[in-house]
């Protein structure tokens, strides 16, 4: 701890420093790759809709053993019911003990009719969830609504808190970079999507928006004055609260992860399926993405933007013409000549003591 407390400290005081935004390009490739083949999942599998968006039936038969003979076993009882309309049905395993099975919307009589075709097969108990499709249509609508008012809530949010409409679209973009990713996992992994993988995406949606905030607060405070500052850019002063903010966000992101990571694998590893793996998946996923897009995405499109404004760009001129000038000077005080003091004649010899010659005497004089 005291390793990782040192250098958290470094990256706060800047002795540290992941060049984030400078950066900002491959980290803006990485997304777009892993958009693209999100985008790819969404047109060539789709998604997985449970009954409640779908309308349908859902019988939920008890077995001795779940294993891939019980599972054929009734849907083949299923399909001789004599019921066209539960031909196909969608087969998941729940636990050791529990099968599902959805069908198409059916009537009473011929969910009924299923339901005895499913005892005769070795069901010893079969429940019934029938839900039609205008039902199913409405927790779409809902759903949609719900995501709609909770991104203009942000904006609006953002943009008073603030005061800059530029952190607002850059929440928006991160919350929408998240919730692509998590919708093509979604498509990818063939999970059924739910009203519990509804309320796990508004919740990574507000897991992801807090995340971002802590770091637009931190780039507002260093970037106060900014205008009149010449020692750091605004990219620089952006730069440096996501790396004071750096531990922070990785420790919370692991607090987080743990948990669901073990939701996420008794959901879909003990009981096999269920809300309680819908919920986690998306959970997991979006708190990742969240985590990656407060970092890499949100605050270097913010200075991106930013960059943009005359007063800033003015503002980073200045900044690199003073540094120009710092490293210019002493290379000019190291190439000037040295100059050696030239002492005056005159004076020098005003200064020197007068030497009279030595008078010659007579070889009788004493």
């Amino acid at each position: 701890m005291g390793r990782i407390s040192t250098f958290g400290q470094s990256l706060y005081e800047g002795r540290v420093s992941f060049n984030f935004v400078g950066r900002r390009k491959l980290f803006y490739a990485v997304s777009a790759v892993i958009l693209v083949v999100a985008a790819l999942a969404f047109v060539f599998r789709g998604f997985n809709y449970g009954v409640e968006f779908k309308g349908g039936v859902e019988f939920t038969a008890k077995v001795q053993t779940a294993d891939s003979a019980t599972s054929d076993a009734l849907v083949e009882a299923v399909e001789n019911a004599d019921v066209p309309e539960a031909g196909d049905p969608t087969v998941q395993t729940s636990g050791d003990d529990l099968i599902r099975l959805q069908t198409r919307a059916l009537t009473q009589d011929e969910a009924t009719k299923v339901t005895e075709s499913l005892q005769e097969a070795g069901a010893t108990e079969v429940s019934q969830n029938l839900i039609g499709p205008t039902y199913g249509k409405q927790v779409a609508t809902k759903a949609l609504t719900g995501l709609l008012v909770f991104l203009v809530i942000v904006v609006l949010f953002i943009w008073a808190y603030f005061r800059e409409w530029r952190m607002a679209l850059g929440a928006i973009v991160a919350l929408a970079h998240d919730l692509v990713i998590t919708g093509g996992v979604y498509a990818l992994s063939g999970f059924e999507v739910t009203p519990a993988t509804v309320t796990g995406l508004l919740t990574i949606l507000g897991f992801s928006l807090y995340d971002t905030v802590v770091v637009f607060d931190k780039v507002r405070e260093n970037t106060k004055g900014i205008l009149k500052s010449s020692s750091k850019t605004y990219a620089e002063q952006a730069n440096l609260a996501l790396n004071q903010t750096l531990v922070r966000s990785i420790n919370t992101s692991i607090t987080a992860l743990l948990p669901v990571g073990a939701l996420l694998v008794a959901g879909a590893a003990v009981l096999g399926t269920g809300p309680l793996k819908d919920l986690a998946l998306a959970l997991f996923v979006g708190m990742l993405a969240g985590t990656y897009s407060s970092i890499f995405i949100a605050t270097p499109f913010v200075s991106q933007l930013k960059e943009r404004e005359p007063a800033i760009k003015a503002q980073a001129a200045r900044v690199m013409a003073k540094r120009a000038k710092q490293e210019a000077e002493p290379v000019a005080v190291a190439t000037a000549p040295a100059h050696r003091p030239v002492a005056a004649s005159g004076a020098s010899k005003r200064t020197q003591p007068s030497r009279k010659p030595r008078s010659k005497r007579g070889k009788g004089h004493p």
